[in-house]
């Protein structure tokens, strides 16, 4: 039942996100409105620490992984996602994204020697078509001449970032360390992260007072953020980073229908098929064998 809620809550939060992203594109810098994001998030931890008296310190000799963990996950990945989605549209970013299955499975496979078991490949293929066949559309219109092959390269190169922080953060779990106290840190070095390549690329540190900005930035803290980050830890802890990552391939269906109730978004036969074998996936990953447990 706890993995149940955890996977629900991550691919609910997460899906309306992908609609709520678009709003922080525009007046303020990338770097700068992923610096705003994960420092409000950071901040609702630590109050949210101190209100239940829960630890927040880490030891010093386990530092060094919440820094890479935070910089990766909370900052170098994000960016690379904003940077994308000014050359593409969030369809196909999430297309490049259900990738992260398959990304995720190889590489703990290569740190920690799990096995990516046959099963989850066959899923992995399903979530892939699945999400091919709802932005079909998108996809269609790539073309090598224009900045599509750009932002796909961005996608691509987030989604390996993203991959690489969750090994980090499958570290942090072996140590038995706070979640809540491990993402409140890593968010506030996020933070610090986008805003030093801001200040670096010569960013403007500026803020939008613009409702929809402001609004959507409180969205993607708390609830995108803090809460979704830590459901995720913890659902990583629980079933593995791979089938973790399979969440990836059902936020597009959550996306389209919210686009379906608020921009009219028409489904199709192809849409249809598409979210048939994104559930297939999704079955095939959760029913799950023993996985080798990582020391």
């Amino acid at each position: 039942m706890r993995v149940a809620f955890l996977y629900a809550a991550v691919v609910l939060i997460w899906g309306s996100t992908w609609a709520v992203i678009p709003y922080q594109l525009g007046s303020v810098a990338e770097e700068v409105s992923v610096a705003y994001r994960f420092a409000l998030g950071s901040l609702s931890l630590f109050l949210y620490a101190a209100l239940t008296r829960r630890r927040v310190g880490i030891p010093l000799r386990q530092y060094g992984m919440i820094v890479l963990t935070g910089s990766l996950m909370f900052s170098a990945n994000y960016l690379f996602v904003y940077y994308s989605i000014n050359h593409v549209t969030s369809g196909l970013v999430a297309v490049v994204f259900s990738l992260l299955v398959v990304i995720n499975g190889f590489f703990e496979r290569m740190f920690f020697g799990v096995a990516f078991e046959k099963r989850l490949v066959l899923a992995s293929l399903f979530g892939v078509a699945g999400i091919t066949c709802l932005f079909w559309p998108e996809i269609d219109r790539f073309s090598l001449a224009d900045e599509t092959l750009v932002g796909v390269g961005f996608a691509l190169i987030a989604v390996v970032l993203a991959s690489l922080g969750n090994m980090g953060a499958i570290v942090n779990n072996s140590r038995n360390l706070p979640v809540v106290s491990v993402n409140a840190h890593g968010m506030a070095w996020g933070a610090l992260m986008s805003l030093g390549v801001a200040a670096v690329t010569g960013k403007e540190i500026n803020f939008s007072t613009d409702t929809s900005y402001v609004l959507s930035l409180l969205y993607l803290a708390v609830a995108g953020s803090a809460m979704a980050f830590g459901c995720y830890i913890a659902l990583l802890r629980q079933i593995g980073a791979a089938r973790a990552a399979y969440t990836s391939v059902l936020f597009p269906i959550v996306a389209l229908s919210i686009s379906t109730i608020v921009e009219d978004y028409h489904w199709t036969a192809l849409a249809v098929a598409g979210v048939c074998f994104s559930l297939t996936g999704n079955w095939l990953a959760l029913t799950r064998t023993k996985r080798k447990t990582i020391q």
